[in-house]
C-alpha cells in the first residue's frame, strides 16, 4: 500500500496544480472581498471558460501528441463568422447551422493535420499559418463588422439554464433540480472511486491509503455540492456545464481506457517505438487534429451564443489561454504526458486569475504578466522534474 508522501510525490503534477487552483481562489476570495465566490460569479466563471476548456481538451491531444496548434483562436473567430451569416443574413435554421459549422471545423482540423501529418510540415508552422488564414477569412465573411443578434433558442447554448423539473415545493431563489443532480453525481463518483479501488486490490496493484480514500471523496463531494449549491442558488445549472461534463468525461474515458488513447501517449512518448509497434502515427496524428477543429469550431458556436453576435475579433489570443491551460495542467511540453482533469483544473486556474484580477481592478497588461509569469512557472516544474527524475 502507498504512503501519502509517495503517493504525491508520484502525482504530483496532478495534486500541485489541484492546490495551487485551491490556494489562488482562496487567495481572490479574501482580496475582492468575498466576491469571487457569490453565487453569480461562479456561474459567470463557468461561463467565460466553457469555450477555452472546450479546446484545451482538443489542444490536450495535440500536445500529447508532441505539437502543438496556434490556429484555434482564429477557428473560434471564423466559425462564428460563418454561424453569423448563415443564421442572420441567409436565414437558415440555426440547428442546421451548427452541423454546418461542425462540419467546416472538423475539415479545418483534416486541412491542417494533412500538412502535419502527410506533409510532415511542422505543426507550429501550419497553425501559425493557419492563424493567419482563418483570422482572415473571418473578416472577408464579415467584412469588418459585427452580425447579429441570433435566435434565442441559439442564444441559449450559452446563455440558458436547465430547467426546475423537480421544485414541486416552489422554494424561492433556489434550484432544486440543480441540487438533486450534485448529489446523484456524488453518489456516482464514490461509486465509481470504490469500484476502481477493488478491481486494483483483485489483480494486485497498489491501492491508496483507505483514510486518504476517504478523505479525497470527502473533498471531492464537497466541492462538488458547494458549486452545485452556489448555482442553485442562482439560476441553476447552465446549459453549457452539462456540455462540459458530457464532453469531459468522454474524453477521460477515451484517454484513460481506449485503445487510441494508449496509442496517443505512445506516439507522443515515442513515435519511432509506436511506429514500429504497428500505429499508424500518421494517421493517428492527423484524426487529433481533425478533433481539435471540431472542438474549436463548437467553441465558436459556444462563444457566438454568449456574445449574441459574430465579431472580426472573436477569440482573439485565445490559443494562448488554451496553450496555457493545459501546461499549468501538467501538460509536458516534449510530449506523452498529460490528464483531462489537469488541463480543466489548468483551465479554471487561468480563468479564476482573470477573474480575480478583473473584479480587483487590476489592468489588461498586468493581468497578462501574471499569466505569463504563471505559465513558465508551469513548464520550469516540469523540466525540473523530469530531469531530477
Amino acid at each position: 500500500m502507498k504512503t501519502l508522501s509517495t503517493l504525491f510525490k508520484n502525482n504530483i503534477r496532478e495534486y500541485g496544480m489541484l492546490i495551487a487552483l485551491v490556494a489562488v481562489m482562496l487567495f481572490f476570495q479574501v482580496q475582492t472581498g468575498g466576491i469571487l465566490f457569490k453565487p453569480v460569479n461562479i456561474t459567470n466563471l463557468v461561463l467565460q471558460n466553457s469555450y477555452i476548456i472546450t479546446m484545451a481538451l482538443g489542444m490536450l491531444l495535440i500536445i500529447i501528441s508532441g505539437w502543438i496548434d496556434l490556429s484555434v483562436g482564429s477557428v473560434v473567430a471564423v466559425i462564428g463568422a460563418l454561424a453569423g451569416v448563415l443564421i442572420v443574413r441567409y436565414n437558415v435554421d440555426w440547428f442546421v447551422t451548427i452541423l454546418i459549422c461542425l462540419a467546416v471545423g472538423a475539415a479545418i482540423g483534416a486541412f491542417q493535420g494533412y500538412w502535419v501529418a502527410y506533409i510532415k510540415i511542422p505543426a507550429f508552422i501550419v497553425t501559425l499559418a493557419g492563424m493567419l488564414i482563418f483570422r482572415g477569412l473571418t473578416f472577408i465573411l464579415l467584412q469588418g463588422e459585427s452580425v447579429g443578434p441570433f435566435p434565442v433558442d441559439f442564444q441559449r447554448i450559452s446563455s440558458g439554464f436547465i430547467p426546475d423539473f423537480l421544485n414541486v415545493f416552489n422554494i424561492p431563489n433556489f434550484h432544486l433540480t440543480t441540487m438533486v443532480i450534485g448529489i446523484l453525481l456524488s453518489i456516482v463518483l464514490i461509486f465509481m472511486d470504490f469500484r476502481g479501488r477493488q478491481n486494483q486490490d483483485k489483480y494486485g496493484f497498489e491501492v491508496t491509503p483507505f483514510y486518504f480514500f476517504v478523505l479525497k471523496n470527502l473533498m471531492i463531494t464537497a466541492a462538488v455540492l458547494g458549486l452545485c449549491y452556489l448555482m442553485a442558488s442562482y439560476k441553476g445549472l447552465p446549459n453549457v456545464l452539462i456540455l462540459l461534463f458530457v464532453l469531459i468525461s468522454g474524453y477521460t474515458f477515451i484517454t484513460s481506457s481506449s485503445v487510441i488513447g494508449r496509442r496517443i501517449y505512445a506516439m507522443g512518448g515515442n513515435e519511432k517505438a509506436a511506429k514500429l509497434s504497428g500505429v499508424n502515427t500518421s494517421r493517428l496524428l492527423f484524426t487529433t487534429f481533425v478533433n481539435m477543429g471540431l472542438l474549436a469550431a463548437l467553441a465558436g458556436i459556444i462563444v457566438a451564443a454568449r456574445l449574441n453576435s459574430s465579431t472580426p475579433n472573436a477569440g482573439d489570443g485565445m490559443e494562448l489561454d488554451v496553450i496555457a491551460a493545459c501546461f499549468i495542467g501538467g501538460a509536458s511540453a516534449s510530449g506523452g504526458v498529460g490528464k483531462v482533469i489537469g488541463a480543466v483544473v489548468g483551465a479554471f486556474l487561468v480563468g479564476v486569475l482573470n477573474n480575480g484580477m478583473s473584479i480587483m481592478g487590476v489592468g489588461i497588461d498586468w493581468q497578462k504578466v501574471v499569466k505569463g509569469l504563471v505559465l513558465l512557472a508551469a513548464v520550469f516544474f516540469d523540466v525540473y522534474n523530469k530531469n531530477k527524475n
